[in-house]
This record gives C-alpha cells, sequence and structure tokens, in this order.
C-alpha cells in the first residue's frame, strides 16, 4: 500500500487515546468482553483509529465467543498486512493496518468454514465504525 501514514510517537499520543495509542502503537491488548465493538452488529464499516483506513465491513463480522470482535476477511486483503509473533510463549500471526502499521489483533485458522476458516479477532479500540460504509 502506497501513501503510508507516519506520525512522531508524540504526534500519535496527541491523537490517540491511552488505550488506543497502547494497543495501535505498543501491541497492546484490552480486556476479553470489554471492547465496545465485541457485541456490535450494525451495518457499516469497521476503520483504523488510527488513520480512518477501512478494514473489515459489517458483513464478515460474527460472533465468535472469543471476546473481542471477530471477522472472516477483511474488507480488501491489502488493507492489512500479517507478520509472525513470537510474543508471550506462543506463535500467532499479528494483524496490523496496512497504512500507518497500527497494530489491530490477531489472525486465526479457527473461523467458520463455509467463510473461508480464518478469525480476524481485533481489538475494540484499534477500530472506528462507520455506519454509512
Amino acid at each position: 500500500m502506497s501513501d503510508k501514514t507516519e506520525l512522531t510517537d508524540a504526534e500519535w499520543r496527541a491523537k490517540l487515546t491511552p488505550e488506543q495509542y497502547h494497543i495501535l502503537r505498543e501491541a497492546g491488548t484490552e480486556r476479553a468482553f470489554t471492547g465496545k465493538y465485541d457485541k456490535h452488529y450494525d451495518a457499516g464499516e469497521y476503520m483504523c483509529a488510527g488513520c480512518g483506513t477501512r478494514l473489515f465491513d459489517s458483513d464478515a463480522k460474527y460472533n465468535s465467543g472469543c471476546g473481542w470482535p471477530a471477522f472472516t476477511r477483511p474488507s480488501e486483503s491489502d488493507m492489512v498486512e500479517e507478520r509472525r509473533d513470537i510474543s508471550h510463549g506462543m506463535i500467532r500471526t499479528e494483524v496490523l493496518c496496512a497504512k500507518c502499521g497500527g497494530h489491530l489483533g490477531h489472525v486465526f485458522p479457527d473461523g467458520p468454514p463455509e467463510e473461508g476458516g480464518m478469525r480476524y479477532c481485533i481489538n475494540s479500540a484499534s477500530l472506528d465504525f462507520d455506519p454509512e460504509g
């Protein structure tokens, strides 16, 4: 993806809430079942809270029971980047916003088989929602 969003640490801190900064810029995680989009099923689009890039459509959202918003796929494959994450004694696949590099969550191969089998487990604080989308 071209036209990357690059801000200084001070600019990110000024733009984001402390929770958003911790998740998007420090790869933090919100507590399970506490995020505002966990049980949110309105029609629209979910965007990166850091840069506004469209990441997930509501028709890809489902209730996985994991405690975080879950999606079967991104809006477009080039809107997110995936990389190996070996933190916390596990091997996982981290999901990042392709435009600003913000940490969104992780993707796991245990999603609905009829939808491709992937579960994008995303922090609510890393997202904004647009009902007009």
